[in-house]
């Protein structure tokens, strides 16, 4: 029998992490071939289980259970839609060195019993408690899966020991408390297993950002006049889904005085001449997520859009240029300037525009880089994160802002970064 069809014989191996740092990070494409070796699935798969059972182990818990879909996909490899993304409809429960449970939405745990064989398939059950609170608690099926799986933990001998839950329903904690199970916080764990990314995490990190690249070229393209911020956004949502996208999670489009301050979202506000424009693309690929800013002018640009063009681009060259093993993340956020030296009155208030965050199965993994936290409580980078950097710098002129970010790859000797459409100076599309 294959090491696919057996999820609970891990080996030392399955830790290897496999880097190939000679030469540039490649972006194959998207199908199976005979003639490269690409995405290693069966390998990515036992990589992330052995990497859970390490963190779970490292911990004082002796059980996970996990409603958060990030880490059911880390663990099981399964994965029903981004519908289900905030249903909390499922469940999944790794109890020591057993193999993963998974309680799927109906005829989804027979699907897994047929196609997903690196599962056990009695291990695949249909299952659901609350869907956030849409199914009342007294319903009883808290309880009835509080108690299944407090017996699943009994048998594998871990009673006496904490339960690590990520997040759930209110009522269900209570349903695992009344079972006698002390619940401890998972979510800690769980990011601390997905910090470090194998060599297929970095391939599919590669290559949902290579198909940003070819997006930030289509809207280069069309930015002019005549074309409104939503425009752009259902561009970009059409072309991702083309290009193979399972997830389009979010375009940030923000346009001339809405720049600054920096809203988070987009309207139908039409571009014109001499406006400055940044934009977001927040988009998975075989789950693997992208956060990648870009910005442009349209037409033309002022000096005082360029100037801030500048400063933001200086500023993150020099946190890319921090970016080692073995840096600390508050060394990171110290060469960032402070929030009163670009108009904030806090670092609070200046949350996520000089900004790190690890990318992943989620946007926002470890580590975290920011004044607002990193200084007192500092991280060490280390070889295979895969994080990104973002920095904005509102423009003299009290309306318009630039804003930049660089998808990076921690190598073992420096940085690699993945977002490639250029950058370097401010893009002036459509010029007059």
């Amino acid at each position: 029998m294959s090491r696919a069809l057996m999820p609970n014989l891990l080996t030392p191996q399955d830790l290897e992490p496999n880097w190939r740092w000679e030469g540039r990070l490649p972006a194959w494409g998207h199908t199976s071939v005979d003639f490269e070796r690409r995405i290693d699935h069966d390998r990515l798969r036992r990589y992330r289980l052995a990497r859970t059972r390490q963190a779970l182990q490292a911990s004082n818990a002796g059980t996970l259970l996990l409603f958060d879909v990030n880490n059911i996909r880390y663990v099981s490899a399964t994965k029903i839609g981004e519908w289900e993304r905030d249903k909390m409809c499922r469940f999944c429960l790794l109890t020591g060195d057993d193999s993963p449970y998974v309680w799927d939405f109906g005829s989804a745990a027979v699907h897994h019993q047929k196609h997903s064989d690196w599962l056990e398939p009695s291990h695949c059950l249909a299952g659901v408690v609350g869907m956030r609170g849409t199914i009342p608690p007294e319903f009883g099926l808290m309880r009835k899966y509080a108690k299944q799986i407090a017996g699943l933990i009994r048998d594998a001998g871990m009673a006496d020991m904490p339960v690590g839950v990520d997040y759930a329903e209110t009522a269900m904690f209570h349903a695992l408390q009344e079972e006698g199970l002390n619940v401890v916080d998972g979510q800690q764990i769980m990011l601390a297993a997905r910090e470090i990314k194998n060599w297929d995490e970095i391939q599919l990190l590669t290559q949902a950002a290579s198909m940003v690249d070819g997006v930030y070229h289509m809207i280069y393209e069309e930015l002019k006049p005549g074309i409104r911020e939503n425009d752009i956004v259902a561009l970009s949502n059409k072309m991702l889904y083309e290009m193979g996208s399972d997830d389009v999670e979010a375009i940030n489009a923000i346009s001339g005085e809405r720049c600054n301050p920096h809203p988070h979202n987009f309207t139908d506000r039409y571009f014109r001449p001499g406006d400055q424009a940044f934009f977001d693309i927040l988009q998975s690929y075989q789950g693997y997520r992208t956060c990648y800013y870009r910005t442009f002018n349209i037409g033309r640009a002022t000096p005082a859009q360029n100037d801030a063009y500048v400063k933001a681009r200086e500023w993150i060259d020099a946190s890319i240029e921090m970016i080692k093993p073995g840096v600390s993340t508050d060394k990171v956020a110290a060469v960032w300037p402070k929030a009163e030296e670009f108009g904030f009155p806090s670092e609070d208030a200046a949350f996520g525009l000089q900004f790190g965050h690890g990318l992943g199965l989620a946007l926002h993994e470890r580590p975290i880089i920011s004044r607002a936290v990193s200084m007192d409580h500092p991280m060490e980078i280390q070889t295979g994160m895969v994080f990104a950097l973002e920095t904005y710098c509102p423009a003299a002129d009290g309306y318009s802002a630039a804003r930049i970010e660089e998808e990076v790859v921690v190598t073992d000797t420096g940085v690699e970064v993945i977002s490639l459409f250029p950058a370097e100076d401010l893009p002036i599309a459509n010029r007059y």
